[in-house]
């Protein structure tokens, strides 16, 4: 085998001793050009001052006898030398004895790098004195001086320089090359010509002969473990051998196991067909059971909100009529059994929702803390009356927070229905604050608490945390079950940390970030003074956003001395120390009471100027309450037990519903609430109603004969001629489906029957121009 001479060993090596020597010797020769190109250029100057200092005598005897004659000849004198090219002197007065100039010296190849190296001319000047008056000058003699007669003396010796290192390199290759050629690359080729020659499949391989004066250096260790391996090869290749004639056998056995295993899988490949047959049989079944369970809970929500919305309307309508006590307190009893009855018909639909993996979010910017307040506003009626509900919202929590509100509603509302059921004394808190990317929504109790082996188990739909629970205190188990399932669709958590006798906190961790941040309202200057229990919700409630209002804020108990006191408002929530304290205090008074628990008006007056709110506090409304008072705005509000409400006054509304239950319910609601009312059984009728009328709402029911909502809606959209006109559909089927239905059919909004009169204005009051009525 032959190798290419540039990959033979010899040449590499070779090549790159020749390389870092030829290196080496530049360097060597370039440092010896350096140190001659320094010596030269200090000769340039050496020399010319040698020559004036020659001339200087002599020209300073011409200048002082002011002799043209002597002066030319010294000037022509001075052009002899080969680097000068002109020669001047001048006397004292600068008139010029003498001048002469020669043409420059003829340009070479070495012009541009001597002019480059040492400069084209160089100029001397030399100040002419006698030397027995050394201050007198007597005049100039200067010397232009050509630097090319230096420079290229200096460049042939670099060049001899240069061309004697390279001469020294090539000589010192071809050495290098023969010797390595010599010691290395020929034995090396020897050994690989050998083992070119060696069959690879004889058995018997004879051992390698190591090249003369090699036995002890590389080559001869190359060659004994060459040789070593030639004898493990032989013994591999016996081994093999023996393994091949071994596996031969095997290979006959393995044929008929194969054979035999075939026939098996082949039966087992007709078992699979067949099971999967069945399987995707099965899987169909299961589908139309999914599609069957959908259709039944989109007919259950229908066929029982329908009756529910009647119900729960009439009552609605037969608690504003005049009542006795008995007979309002079975109807209100009626009305909330009815109220439960939805709230159970929601949560198994959400179940249900999440069963089905239809459950769908919303991301919206919408207010918390307003929420958490309407929400605990609205869930008050069920506190007991020795039970202290208190919103606690962190006073930097933003003014608005991403996502869907109506979930996190539902989140807050069964955490603090289930407090509020179990807890019936103490207090029951709902805490809002940030954390890390999102929200901290905390509800605590101080009610029976849950023990440490049931609260793995109560966030399982239809479980409680024992038997005596629901006999106790009733429900149905959905609720926790759902917020837990609401939570983990939101990507948060639910905990919970509980003690029994000791109180339960849920603990609900939400990601939904900040839009917009908190608002700090204006300064209320002024001071407040609260009577209450230093542990109670009120006065921490009171502490966290009196402060924060620019106002100054004092706690004392029922038991301390007030003496010295006046505060320009008193917030208390214990009714009974008033009497006691009204004839020394004459500041406003606002007495906070649980729902359903203010003072009689005839002892209200008696404690005038006095205003009554009920548990829990909103900020909004504790701070417009204070802001009147200060500002002396402020009417003596009495009995205040029920809120007033918003109407529309004179809206026209067309109402389209076939059910006559339902008619007299919506429109007796309506009408109450000061509209103009006119009804159409189906949607054909609604539209010879919209030709001969007009209307600002239209509220649409979507299951009607002859021509139902979603039909007459579309019909309306087409023909453009009432684009302003808000249709809003009131259907009993509560699927989310049903809501995208209603959409694509051009309705404006939707509102699931049964509704209630809370929801209905808040419908009105975002479609139809709002007044108070006088």
């Amino acid at each position: 085998m032959d190798i290419k001479f540039t990959n033979r060993l010899s040449y590499k090596q070779a090549r790159l001793t020749v390389l870092v020597g030829f290196i080496l010797g530049t360097l060597l020769s370039l440092v010896q050009i350096g140190i001659d190109y320094a010596s030269e250029d200090a000769s340039i100057n050496r020399e010319i001052m040698s020559l004036l200092e020659i001339s200087h005598n002599p020209a300073s005897r011409i200048a002082y006898n002011i002799d043209a004659e002597l002066a030319q000849e010294l000037t022509l004198g001075l052009l002899r030398s080969p680097a000068v090219i002109s020669a001047q002197l001048s006397d004292n007065n600068n008139t010029i004895l003498a001048s002469v100039k020669r043409p420059d010296l003829q340009n070479g190849g070495y012009r541009v790098i001597s002019d480059f190296l040492f400069g084209a001319n160089r100029q001397f000047k030399d100040r002419l004195f006698l030397n027995h008056l050394p201050d007198e000058s007597l005049g100039t003699l200067q010397l232009d001086v050509d630097t090319y007669t230096f420079g290229s003396r200096f460049l042939r010796r670099a060049e001899i320089t240069l061309i004697n290192g390279f001469a020294r390199s090539l000589i010192l290759t071809g050495i290098l090359l023969a010797l390595f050629y010599v010691m290395l690359t020929k034995p090396l080729v020897r050994v690989i010509r050998e083992l070119s020659a060696r069959d690879p499949r004889s058995s018997e391989q004879p051992p390698l002969e190591c090249p003369v004066a090699h036995e002890n250096d590389e080559i001869g260790v190359l060659v004994t473990v060459a040789n070593q391996q030639f004898e493990n090869m032989t013994t591999e290749i016996q081994q093999r051998r023996n393994a091949e004639n071994r596996l031969t056998d095997y290979l006959g056995q393995l044929e008929n196991i194969v054979s035999a295993r075939t026939g098996e899988l082949k039966a087992i490949n007709s078992r699979l067909t067949v099971s999967n047959e069945e399987l995707e049989v099965a899987r169909q079944t299961a589908l139309d059971m999914a599609q069957a369970r959908s259709v039944f809970l989109a007919n259950m929500s229908h066929e029982i909100r329908t009756p529910l919305n009647g119900l729960l309307g009439m009552i609605a309508l037969s608690l504003d009529s005049p009542l006795n006590a008995e007979q309002r307190q079975q109807l209100s009893i009626a009305h909330d059994s009815g109220k439960v009855l939805v709230e159970l018909l929601n949560d198994i639909l959400d179940l249900s929702k999440f069963d089905a993996g239809q459950l769908e979010l919303e991301r919206i910017p919408f207010d918390l803390g307003s929420l958490i307040e309407d929400t605990a506003n609205l869930l008050s009626q069920n506190a007991a009356p020795s039970v202290e509900l208190t919103c606690l919202i962190d006073p930097q929590f933003p003014a608005l927070v991403l996502g869907d509100p109506m979930r996190v509603r539902q989140i807050v509302s069964n955490l603090l229905s289930n407090a509020l059921k179990f807890t019936r004394f103490g207090r029951v808190d709902v805490r809002l604050s940030t954390h890390e990317d999102g929200v901290r929504i905390e509800v605590c109790d101080t009610g029976i608490g849950i023990a440490q082996d049931d609260q793995v188990k109560i966030f399982q739909p239809f479980t409680q945390a024992g038997a005596g629970i629901t006999r106790q205190f009733g429900g149905t188990g959905l609720g926790l079950a759902l917020t837990f399932n609401l939570c983990e669709a939101m990507q948060g958590r639910l905990s919970l940390s509980s003690e029994p006798g000791f109180g339960s906190q849920f603990c609900a961790d939400l990601p939904l970030p900040g839009h917009t941040p908190a608002i700090v309202p204006a300064s209320l200057p002024g001071k407040v003074l609260a009577i209450t229990a230093a542990s109670s919700g009120l006065a921490e409630l009171l502490g966290n956003l009196l402060p924060g209002w620019g106002m100054e804020y004092q706690q004392r108990t029922v038991d301390d001395s007030l003496i010295g006191l006046s505060p320009d408002v008193l917030i208390t929530d214990c009714p009974e120390c008033l009497f006691g304290l009204r004839p020394g205090m004459t500041a406003p008074i606002l007495l906070v009471t649980a729902y359903g628990s203010f003072m009689p008006s005839e002892e209200a007056a008696t404690l005038a100027p006095l205003q009554q709110q009920a548990r829990p506090l909103a900020r909004n409304a504790l701070y417009q309450t204070l802001r009147r008072t200060l500002q002396a705005e402020v009417a003596v509000v009495a009995d205040a037990q029920q809120p007033s409400l918003v109407l529309q006054q004179r809206a026209r509304i067309l109402l389209v519903e076939d059910n006559p239950v339902n008619q007299l319910v919506a429109k007796g609601m309506l009408s109450k609430l000061g509209c103009n009312v006119k009804v159409a059984a189906h949607g054909a009728e609604a539209l010879d109603q919209l030709e001969h009328g007009q209307f600002d709402l239209m509220l649409m029911d979507c299951n009607m004969p002859v021509m139902d909502g979603y039909e007459a809606s579309r019909q309306i959209r087409r023909s453009g001629r009432w684009p302003d006109l808000p249709i809003v559909a009131l259907t009993a089927n509560a699927m989310p489906e049903e809501r995208e239905r209603c959409r694509a059919a051009g309705m404006s909004d939707y509102l699931a029957k049964p509704f209630r009169r809370e929801e209905l204005v808040a419908l009105l009051e975002q479609w139809v121009p709002a007044t108070i009525a006088p």
